[in-house]
């Protein structure tokens, strides 16, 4: 990242001009535009050209060394200095490196210009495709049988402006030219490769192309720097391949005083090679070379705190398979002053870059309001749940203990199976034919956050050894490694999963809405095409989530993504494609079959049909937590945000203070700022951050890059030019803000860009003071949301958490569900927002139930596609978001929620068997929000018309005197009129619904 003001200081790069004939030197400055033209229609870039005397013709030889492919393809436009088009303009020997520019100066002398890379937006507004402008002839026949090249007068060439400084290719995108190269190789005979010590503020960028800087220097022997005490000093050791190279590493010696001091070795690292994952495993990369590549290799320092103050020297030496190795000798100077929190408030300097290997809140410690994990005999036990271990390691039964409001947890178990889970192994005659043995299982870790085991079941065939651990959310992994002991025919491999009707009224997933469990579901793999590879099955109060894989599971791209990089079909459970799922009643259970099909076994062959459990709801729903926090989702005044009765603002991305998609460090002093005002005036700030994309603007970008695709998907390209001007290609383009220009790219999935997301969440909390996050999808798994929530709630912190998608049930996101892609997030969220192209009108109340509200979680909803129903909302205890739009304002429902005092009421839902208000009609349903002596009560219609209901009532449940009660619906603007009901039935609207307040 290259500052404005760094940008504006002379840059000099030695040029030549063909002037009638001759050579003359002359010098080419990279300037600043500040913006001065529309690039949307002139392109980024210009050369400035000052004509010295009028005439028919003028010629510039521009030396613009490019570091675009085919230039002689793209148009060029040149204008006078009002930035009126020119026509007659002719142009010759176009290439990367130079071209000749013939134009007719019809204002006379002054400063023309040369825009050469013009543009134009197609495809959507915020996905664009940026299309480089053909070239094309303008030019009249009278003259350019008038021009004659050898006579034409030269114009000067001043400098070379890119709009603004963020686009300037200087230093390190200006390329060297063939000749520059092959004399700068010519030195250098026989060698296999270059190395290029390079600063941290000069980021290398182009991956075949020499930059001019390095020819201006040349290939250089040392690298020196200075950094304060406490800071990690990050540096680049650019290899130039001049053949392919295998293994490509760095090796550090101790950096030291004259004096003595030492910073040691163990302080310095290469983060190409070596590091942390995202799950705190050991990360270990093989870097390969192509033949006339460029590697960079980010290194750094991890500078004590304690370091004395002094020169140190050491070597930095890279190293490849059979070639001799590159010592660079390196020196730091480290000043007397101590970096003010470790030099991470200046990300420009990249300092943060040792985030990538971070390993902050790895540990499983408990997160409230989850409980420790108590292990009872066989039995573990967890917040609301527990499971029962079976001797082959398997569960032997599941329990919830929440009520069916889900307001509260009881003493009451719900069973969720009729039998132990199991495997069936058949034979051809489709027998189960396997005898097992086994010796029960065995704790292998006893932890508050994690309890795991073992077992091993042997039969004639096959050997079973299962590992599972259990964390304190509810999350279950189990590793199944069948090895065959003979060679064995199968005709399948069965896990069955033997649910309880009543813990399996609704399903979602295998390809279905959530809602209402068919009588028979038949499923098959189709990875290419279906990002599904579970389900979830279970009641309000009772359910669970299982999720196929094997030992080759990578996290997938999520929402419109996916097919670019879509699940990997296990080799266990897919087989091929003969594997599939089939739910449907066998005996008193509804039986979940995973099959896999028929399959022979080579004695020695391993296969890992492991799969994953999420036991829900993870925790009671927190019903005044919903009523007491109401969401503003604008950038606005924060006096007009207090007056609506909002207690949380949410600021997006494209915002002032958070103008850089999922990079909220640039403008960090104007957040805290704001943050600041807005805790003065009793408002907590939360902000949008998550993990799917990335900002162009981030300013470790360079550093990703040298990555390969760890950190960025592979793909295509294109998208808006900034990308292709700057990134190139092998990268997918994804959301875009016209108002600002900032182009994202696509994250890989799970990689160490998450430990810097850890990071950088818990500096936010610490230094700009953020009350939590709102997350727009995530590529990131349960691991760093655990990670996420530690740190957001440290010390105290409200640590807010909300989650958002659009509705992911179509093909481009592979016909997933939202809630069930995101299940194992919701243990650690606060609120869902379900989403675009929710269709609140035209879904059935269990779509509502278990796909939008959350409660079968223990979450609850809000609503966003046009506006939300709010009738049907409210049964949920749901509306809409305030500053987003203005259909449906929830102000005058949060009005009543206030007048009401809905907090500390009692939520009974019609889902709940004891709900005390029902209607005579079964298509209009009702909610009751119950306080001592009075209660609110929600109806809202899937009726297919107008209809008239009465209200059967249960007023001993009800604590209110039949004899005495008045039902009235009070004035809601924008949602009902005022009336009375108190004897007379309740007219309603198709598709509305009403608030009663009976006392």
């Amino acid at each position: 990242m290259l500052s404005t003001k760094g940008f504006n200081r002379l840059a000099v790069v030695l040029a030549a001009t063909v002037c009638s004939g001759t050579v003359m030197a002359q010098e080419l400055h990279y300037t600043n535009g500040n913006n001065a033209w529309n690039p949307d229609s002139l392109g980024n870039h210009r050369i400035v050209l000052q004509v010295a005397a009028p005439g028919n013709a003028v010629h510039a030889h521009i030396a613009w060394r490019r570091n675009d492919n085919d230039p002689q393809l793209k148009r060029i436009i040149v204008t006078d200095a009002q930035n009126h088009r020119i026509d007659n303009v002719f142009t010759e020997n176009i290439t990367r490196e130079a071209g000749d520019i013939y134009f007719q100066p019809v204002q006379g002398k002054g400063t023309y210009y040369v825009y050469y890379l013009p543009y134009k937006n197609e495809g959507r507004s915020n996905y664009p495709r940026g299309v480089y402008v053909k070239a094309d002839t303008t030019a009249s026949a009278t003259w350019l049988n008038q021009l004659h090249k050898n006579t034409a007068a030269a114009a000067t060439v001043k400098e070379l402006q890119a709009i603004n400084a963020f686009n300037s290719f200087y230093p390190m995108e200006v390329i060297a030219t063939a000749a520059e190269t092959q004399q700068l190789l010519a030195k250098y005979p026989g060698k296999a490769y270059l190395v290029f010590p390079e600063d941290r503020l000069h980021a290398i960028k182009m991956k075949t192309d020499l930059p001019y800087r390095w020819i201006k220097s040349g290939v250089q022997q040392q690298l020196s720097g200075t950094s304060d005490k406490g800071a990690y000093y990050a540096f680049q050791l650019g290899v130039y391949a001049l053949q392919q190279l295998q293994n490509v590493h760095v090796q550090f010696s101790d950096l030291k005083t004259a004096g003595g001091a030492v910073i040691s070795s163990d302080k310095i690292d290469c983060i190409n090679t070596t590091g942390l994952q995202y799950d705190g495993k050991p990360f270990k990369q093989t870097v390969q070379v192509a033949a006339h590549d460029i590697q960079p290799l980010w290194c750094g320092v991890d500078v004590p705190a304690a370091a004395t103050p002094g020169v140190y020297k050491g070597t930095a030496t890279v190293q490849c398979d059979g070639m001799p190795a590159t010592t660079i000798q390196l020196q730091l100077t480290v000043s007397n002053t101590t970096a003010v929190n470790g030099g991470v408030n200046t990300p420009e300097n990249m300092t943060r870059v040792k985030w990538l290997n971070s390993a902050m809140a790895q540990e499983n410690t408990v997160i409230a309001p989850y409980t420790p994990l108590a292990i009872q005999d066989s039995t573990i036990n967890l917040l609301g749940r527990n499971l029962k271990i079976g001797k082959d390691g398997l569960p032997a039964q599941i329990q919830t203990f929440f009520t069916p409001e889900m307001t509260s947890v009881s003493s009451t178990p719900n069973n969720l199976f009729t039998e132990p889970v199991h495997f069936h192994f058949t034979d051809a005659a489709n027998k189960n034919f396997l005898h097992w043995k086994t010796n029960g299982f065995t704790f292998t870790r006893r932890e508050p956050g994690t309890v795991a085991w073992e077992a091993t079941s042997t039969s004639e065939a096959l050997e079973m050894q299962v590992s599972a651990t259990m964390e304190f959310d509810g999350f279950v992994a189990y590793s199944v490694k069948f090895t065959a002991l003979n060679d064995v025919q199968l005709n399948d491999i069965n896990l069955h999963l033997p649910m309880q009707p009543d813990a399996s009224k609704y399903l979602m997933g295998l390809g279905l809405k959530g809602g209402n469990r068919p009588d028979t579901v038949q499923w098959k793999w189709d990875v290419a095409h279906k990002n599904q590879d579970g389900a979830w099955i279970g009641s309000v109060n009772a359910g669970l989530q299982f999720s196929l894989r094997d030992e080759h599971y990578v996290r997938p791209l999520n929402t419109n993504f996916y097919l670019q990089k879509p699940l990997l079909l296990p080799t266990s459970w897919g087989n091929s494609n003969k594997g599939g799922i089939d739910v449907f009643q066998k005996g008193k259970a509804i039986l979940v079959n995973a099959y896999s099909g028929a399959r022979n076994m080579k004695k020695g062959e391993v296969l890992y049909y492991n799969f994953n459990l999420l036991i829900t709801p993870f925790h009671a729903i927190n019903t005044d937590f919903q009523w007491s926090t109401r969401f503003y989702h604008k950038y606005d005044n924060l006096d007009t945000i207090k007056a609506t009765g909002a207690t949380v603002v949410n600021i997006h991305h494209g915002t002032p203070i958070n103008p850089w998609i999922n990079y909220p460090f640039i403008e960090w002093k104007q957040m805290k700022s704001y943050i600041d005002e807005a805790h003065s005036k009793g408002l907590k700030v939360k902000i949008y951050n998550t993990i799917r994309e990335l900002s162009n603007h981030t300013y470790e970008l360079p550093v990703l890059r040298s990555l390969g695709h760890e950190v960025y998907s592979p793909g295509k390209g294109g998208g808006f030019t900034w990308l292709q001007e700057h990134v190139g290609s092998d990268y997918i383009a994804a959301w875009f803000v016209p108002e600002v220009k900032d182009a994202a790219i696509i994250n890989s999935g799970m990689n160490r860009w998450h430990n810097y997301y850890v990071e950088g969440m818990n500096w936010l909390v610490q230094n700009v003071g953020i009350d939590g996050i709102y997350l727009d999808d995530v590529a990131f798994d349960r691991v760093t949301m655990k990670r996420i929530k530690r740190v957001l709630t440290n010390n105290g912190h409200p640590g807010i958490i909300d989650l958002h998608s659009a509705n992911q049930y179509n093909p481009s996101d592979g016909f997933n569900n939202s809630a069930n892609l995101y299940m194992e997030h919701f243990p650690y969220l606060n609120r869902l927002w379900y989403g675009e192209y929710f269709d609140y009108n035209k879904n059935n109340p269990d779509f509502f139930l278990t796909e939008v509200s959350g409660i079968p979680f223990g979450l609850m909803g809000e609503m966003l596609q046009d506006g939300g129903n709010p009738w049907r909302g409210m049964i949920y205890g749901m509306t809409n978001r305030l500053g987003w739009t203005n259909v449906n304002d929830p102000r005058p429902l949060w009005k009543l929620w206030q007048s009401f005092g809905l907090e500390k009421s009692a939520m009974i839902g019609y889902w709940s068997g004891n709900c005390p208000v029902t209607t005579s009609n079964g298509k209009v349903l009702a909610t009751v929000y119950k306080k001592d002596g009075k209660a609110m009560v929600a109806i809202a219609s899937w009726a297919d018309a107008d209809t008239e209901v009465q209200l059967n009532i249960d007023w001993k449940a009800l604590g209110i005197d039949a004899a005495k009660a008045r039902i009235t619906a009070p004035a809601i603007e924008g949602f009902q009129q005022a009336g009375d009901f108190t004897k007379n039935a309740l007219p309603v609207a198709k598709g509305k619904g009403w608030l009663l307040v009976i006392e």
